[in-house]
């Protein structure tokens, strides 16, 4: 059952009003359209006092539109100012003052297993609610991503998509990623994963005044994969990509970048990422039906194939 915001020892109905609805709109011949859709809707967090929004990057990448909600009010038009492969986090630019008090940062390191937090969303999806934190550790997600300590939180918040994690003290201590399965009591649970602030601090005015953060771009192949029994397989490969046009496919076992043998998809990620910046020749091999591949693949910037946003 989820809490009444009353009932929690903060006043997260207030902290709530800090958090927007966010409705991205995405050209359909978009690279992400076909995987993300091509209107998108979550939630965005003030972060500072001129209402620049933090959310999660999938919503607004390659939005021409971003429409913002303050309470129950009138949409107001967003300029996606910056979108972090590396963090996963999005900027968003109000183009119309909102006249919402930020959020002030915590520190998500203090946070450890067992620390309670709230699941904060808009207030069109839902209440806030109280959660517990289930696990701190390593995720990697199967499009070429990896962070270090994410958070995991239970019971899953029906609307996490760029909500904000606020710890005890009141601070936004996490924004909303995914759902996912996670351990609690031995027992697997739904739950969410939360992308950590302390991520975005060392970045954050890199975003604000680049629109991206300034170090190199790392490779990217476009190979979706999973890591089971101790190997890692491609479960598939996006279209116009480097593992498109150097014929990786589906039901590829990758068992070396290099000449490092890999056996989890952290192993993978950090060997590819370890070879160079993006653009950086990436030998593979695999193995295909018991024969073994082996590839040269020119990596290229994700960036490179992703719409701009319009400038307003």
């Amino acid at each position: 059952m989820t809490p009444k915001s009353a009932s929690l020892p903060v006043d997260t109905g207030a902290l709530a009003r800090s958090v927007v609805k966010l409705r991205a709109v995405v050209p359909d011949d978009a690279f992400t359209a076909g995987i993300l859709g091509s209107e998108r809707v979550g939630n965005g967090v003030v972060i500072d006092a001129q209402g620049l929004i933090l959310t999660i990057g999938y919503l607004i990448t390659e939005a021409t539109d971003v429409w913002l909600t303050v309470d129950e009010g009138p949409e107001i038009a967003g300029h996606a100012l910056a979108y972090d492969q590396v963090s996963g986090f999005g900027l968003v630019l109000p183009l119309e003052r909102l006249k919402v008090p930020p959020l002030p940062f915590g520190d998500s390191e203090r946070l450890t297993v067992g620390s309670r937090a709230y699941a904060v969303s808009h207030s069109g999806f839902d209440q806030p609610q109280a959660v517990r934190i289930v696990a701190r550790r390593e995720f990697t997600g199967a499009w070429e991503y990896l962070l270090e300590s994410a958070i995991f939180t239970v019971p899953a918040h029906p609307h996490w998509s760029g909500a904000a994690l606020i710890d005890e003290s009141g601070t936004l201590v996490g924004v909303g990623s995914l759902l996912v399965r996670e351990g609690d009591g031995g027992e697997d649970a739904n739950a969410n994963m939360f992308v950590p602030i302390d991520v975005l601090k060392p970045i954050l005015e890199d975003l604000k005044t680049l629109g991206h953060a300034d170090r190199p771009s790392r490779p990217w192949l476009g190979v979706y994969s999973v890591e089971l029994t101790g190997k890692v397989y491609v479960t598939g490969v996006a279209e116009g990509s480097p593992g498109q046009l150097a014929d990786i496919r589906e039901g590829d076992v990758i068992s070396h970048v290099a000449d490092h043998e890999v056996s989890t998809l952290a192993d993978f990620y950090r060997r590819l990422w370890a070879l160079g910046p993006a653009s950086v020749g990436v030998p593979l091999t695999l193995v295909r039906g018991g024969t073994r591949l082996n590839l040269l693949v020119r990596s290229v910037d994700r960036s490179e194939l992703l719409k701009r946003p319009q400038g307003h």
